[in-house]
């Protein structure tokens, strides 16, 4: 199938999954996961719709955004401080804040842009230590302490599943997330909020929406394999 009818199928199995879950289509975002994706692909993906992206490596997502401006860029990967500034003058949302550390160069960054940048804060939610995040208890720390960042909006979590095929473990993870904004929420704090889980990937995306994601980051199932 051509990448138009690929977008649409997608679009039409996260809706279906939203209605299942008691949620009105529309309220989950398709991020393409365009890495290694060459730019006419991605300019096929724009022309059918498809607004937001995500990449996971700097120097591919500032050449991306100086091709394409018009897109909405999302920094999906592990993000090294040194090169934040790389991005900060145009990133619409980063998804993998795991530090404090990290934080602080984004504000650091955003400040020396005139910015306040969305960010997502990423959480260890498998059971593997490969996988990046920070403890629920290190994300609370930030959100106790946000009047230190004064150039971010945190805008939610991020997560990912492990590679499994047993359903009851990556929704019991996604849960996991879930539940972790649902306490954050209570922070009440004007650049604070819950309002997005990022969660799910071509392998799972229908089973996290199932379970409250408002952002899927798919690429195979969109660009094909590579």
């Amino acid at each position: 199938m051509s990448i138009t009818q690929n977008i649409q199928q997608i679009r039409a199995t996260i809706d279906a999954a939203a209605t299942r879950s008691g949620r009105k289509s529309g309220e989950v975002q398709l991020i393409a996961v365009s890495k290694t994706k060459p730019m006419p692909l991605i300019r096929e993906a724009f022309a059918a719709g498809q607004l937001d992206f995500g990449e996971n490596r700097v120097q591919e997502l500032r050449e991306k955004y100086e091709a394409l401006p018009e897109v909405r860029w999302h920094m999906i990967g592990t993000l090294q401080r040194n090169k934040v500034k790389y991005i900060a003058p145009f990133v619409y949302l980063i998804h993998s804040v795991d530090s404090a550390r990290l934080l602080e160069e984004i504000n650091r960054q955003a400040e020396k842009n005139h910015r306040r940048i969305p960010c997502l804060l990423q959480i260890n939610i498998s059971e593997e230590d490969s996988k990046s995040g920070m403890e629920e208890s290190e994300c609370l720390e930030i959100l106790t302490h946000i009047d230190d960042y004064p150039h971010v909006l945190i805008r939610g979590l991020m997560g990912m599943a492990e590679l499994t095929e047993n359903e009851t473990v990556i929704r019991r993870q996604f849960r996991r997330l879930k539940a972790a904004a649902t306490r954050f929420s209570s922070i009440g704090h004007p650049r604070v909020s819950m309002e997005q889980l990022s969660m799910g990937m071509s392998g799972d995306y229908e089973i996290a929406v199932e379970e409250g994601a408002t952002m899927v980051r798919v690429g195979s199932l969109v660009f094909g394999e590579r």
